[in-house]
């Protein structure tokens, strides 16, 4: 017995059903930024439809997060881990930062609007002197 799981369709608000055999295969090959991709210091930038977020690695699998929700209180987005990405249904996209298209959930239940744009800036170590 296969196992489906809705996926809203950007633009038309459709959802379309995908076997998680299926969304195993699209989601490896999403671009995006993955846990693997990130190293202590460095900064992904996630565009959504709405809002901004910065996301400051800390090398341990949580993130210091500003913008977005995480402007509503500040103190709430002074450590976070992200659970993964979805394509708008309950199947999550685990090991996955961020990926224009999807959903951002963060492990305090919070989701994103859909993902438009992702940067990562990578940290180079060297001190700035102005």
């Amino acid at each position: 017995m296969r196992a489906y799981h809705d996926v809203v369709e950007p633009g038309t608000g459709t959802a379309t059903a995908f076997s998680l055999e299926r969304l195993a295969t699209v989601g490896a090959m999403a671009e995006g930024v993955r846990e693997a991709d990130v190293q202590l210091g460095d900064w992904v930038i996630v565009c959504t439809r709405n809002s901004t977020y910065a996301l400051r690695a800390n090398g341990d699998g949580t993130f210091e997060a500003t913008g977005g929700w995480f402007l509503r209180d500040p103190a709430l987005g002074a450590r976070v881990r992200i659970a993964g990405c979805t394509w708008g249904g309950s199947a999550l996209l685990t090991r996955m930062i961020a990926a224009p298209g999807m959903f951002l959930e963060f492990t305090n239940q919070v989701r994103t609007t859909r993902i438009r744009e992702v940067r990562m800036l990578r940290h180079t170590g060297a001190a700035m002197l102005h």
